[in-house]
């Protein structure tokens, strides 16, 4: 693949290797180059070998060749008419402290102050002087397989707004009250008194006739000490919860606090619901408790185990009728819960508000609409529900905008069957870690939360990633970060999705699994700040529920990269292997809790 004459420019030392056979007299060009980019995986694969007397790109441009020479040929001296200077190495700069090391103590503070960065074995290291509000501050930047390191210049002096920057202007309010919930129990009537949800057993015969290619449903409770027990493949984690007052994004909800509902299925020959990988087994090695998507590890558990017709599995009607009929018995549920006044645990007050003169940022989630199990119902009449919400795919995948209290009030009930360990699952979004960290940073003002398919075909994708483009164009905003759960077919998307902002000149960050069995196999020159969720030790889909996917530290780690990208970073190169030591270290120099691996699909 050869390069551009920018690509040439910014890799002026690095080795000239010809691209394709080239023949005596051609005069050197950056077109007759290979990109340096790829040669690590060259060299791995046994395409290239370099030579020790090989010359750099900025030795050979313009030279004339004086003997015909094969495609992927370290270029020497001996071929040439001529070899120019080598690139001039770059000055030498105050050092910066390693990930090791400790920073030094804060000079006075002062008025702006010079940030310097600089790559540590796949470490971006950010050293920030005093300045007006800040006492010193050095970290580490976790960054993915894929991701660059880069460098970020002193700040520019910024001229005084006319109003206080981040001033706060709230548009909506929703209160989350979490009410205690201590048992739960299969009897003869659907109830809620003392803290203890009953459910009448009897229900499941009418909740199956909410659909006919659900065949059967089956209640029983789990609760934390009997969690080693087998269980049939994960569909969804879903939270009990209700408004009492306003719609989605507003007003009151109740939330059942220590419960939630778990969806198994299977057809009626017993093949398991699933997709890419399976979650059946024990139940304690299957889930990651405590991750967003999950039951925590102190929730009770009531499963809801559906057989549906059998070769329906992998239709889009067959997995939607039993998360059809599960929610029919949430709704009997949800209704107690209107009712009961029990004792609040806590209290969540979200707020759609605006920060007047913050960097405008939205959230870009992309979901799964390339049909039979890959879908979502968003905005249903319920949090979490799904009476009254309509499937991304039918609305053709194109990109959706709800406000951060919208998602955090269950406007997304998952009905997608990927890969156990990259799902997001209902509970995910109720709760998800971005939304939360992006909401309650008070030096961004997000904008909004935008939900986009990934359709099968790709004309489609194309097509879908154009509106997504346009849509964050008219935004106006100053930078975005992008999700998306799973890995594969959906990474075209995702990656035409980066390209779309970046070629509108908004600063990206991309958030994925990738790892070694996920790693991109499509790119462009956006994506080059990326993220990574995996926490399987060898790197691949692991078959526990909700393992890997957007986490606290995770969420913390984009939203610090995505501002300091929006400061203005020369995106370099990185070592494009994944090695989860690199985000241990960066977590704890964030603060945050180091990442546990996940070793044979067994949790420690």
């Amino acid at each position: 693949m050869s390069m551009t004459k920018e690509q040439a420019e910014a890799h002026l030392a690095d080795p000239a290797v010809f691209c394709c056979r080239r023949q005596k007299g051609l005069t050197i060009s950056a077109a007759d180059l290979e990109d340096p980019g790829i040669f690590d995986d060259m060299e791995e694969a046994g395409l290239l070998k370099l030579s020790a007397d090989g010359l750099t790109v900025a030795e050979v441009l313009g030279a004339t060749l004086t003997q015909d020479v094969e495609a992927l040929t370290p270029i020497t001296k001996d071929v040439l008419d001529h070899v120019n200077a080598k690139a001039a190495a770059p000055a030498a700069a105050s050092v910066t402290p390693t990930a090791a090391e400790a920073p030094a103590p804060a000079a006075a503070p002062a008025a702006s102050a010079p940030i310097t960065t600089m790559l540590n074995g796949g470490t971006m290291h950010i050293q920030i002087g005093a300045a007006e509000k800040l006492a010193g501050l050095s970290i580490d930047i976790p960054i993915g397989a894929s991701a660059p390191a880069f460098t970020v210049p002193p700040a520019a002096p910024v001229a005084p707004a006319a109003k206080p920057a981040g001033e706060k202007k709230v548009i909506r309010t929703l209160l989350k009250k979490h009410i205690k919930i201590t048992d739960a129990v299969i009897g003869t009537e659907t109830k809620i008194a003392d803290g203890v949800i009953t459910i009448d057993g009897a229900i499941v015969e009418k909740a199956v006739k909410e659909d006919p290619l659900c065949k059967s449903l089956k209640l029983d409770v789990i609760h934390p000490s009997e969690r080693h027990i087998y269980t049939d493949t994960i569909m969804d984690v879903c939270p009990i919860a209700t408004k009492v007052e306003g719609a989605l994004g507003e007003g009151v909800t109740k939330v059942a606090d220590g419960v939630v509902f778990l969806l198994t299925g299977v057809d009626e020959d017993g093949v398991q619901v699933h997709e890419f990988g399976s979650s059946e087994g024990y139940l304690d090695e299957k889930m990651y408790f405590g991750h967003p998507g999950c039951a925590d590890p102190g929730d009770i558990i009531i499963r809801c185990h559906a057989v549906i017709a059998k070769n329906t599995g992998m239709t889009r009607p067959g997995p939607f009728a039993a998360h059809k009929c599960e929610d029919y018995i949430i709704q009997a549920v949800r209704d107690e819960l209107k009712k009961y006044e029990g004792e609040v645990v806590r209290e969540e007050h979200c707020e759609d508000l605006r920060r007047e003169g913050n960097p405008r940022v939205v959230l870009v989630k992309e979901i799964m609409g390339q049909g039979a199990m890959h879908d979502n119902v968003i905005c249903p009449v319920e949090p979490c529900g799904v009476k009254g919400g309509q499937k991304n795919v039918d609305c053709g995948n194109v990109p959706i905008m709800l406000t951060p209290n919208q998602v955090r009030d269950g406007s997304i009930h998952a009905l997608t069957c990927i890969g156990p360990a990259t799902k997001e699952m209902t509970r995910h979004y109720i709760r998800e870690p971005l939304v939360e960290g992006l909401a309650a940073d008070t030096e961004l003002d997000l904008i909004g939360v935008i939900f986009v398919g990934s359709p099968q075909v790709n004309d489609e994708k194309m097509w879908v990633s154009e509106r997504l483009g346009s849509l964050l164009e008219s935004l106006d905003i100053d930078g975005c970060i992008i999700t998306t759960e799973g890995f594969g077919n959906n990474h075209i998307d995702f990656i035409q999705h980066i390209g779309q902002a970046g070629k509108r000149g908004i600063p990206v960050v991309g958030v994925s699994f990738c790892a070694y069995q996920g790693q991109l196999v499509v790119g462009n020159k956006y994506a080059d700040a990326m993220v990574e969720e995996n926490m399987d030790a060898g790197g691949f889909e692991n078959n526990v529920c909700g393992c890997s996917c957007v986490t606290k530290e995770v969420a913390t780690r984009a939203i610090a990269m995505l501002k300091n990208k929006m400061a203005g970073v020369a995106i370099k190169p990185a070592p494009k292997k994944w090695n989860n030591d690199v985000i241990n270290a960066n977590n704890r120099l964030l603060g945050l809790a180091e990442t546990k691996l996940v070793e044979s699909g067994t949790l420690h």
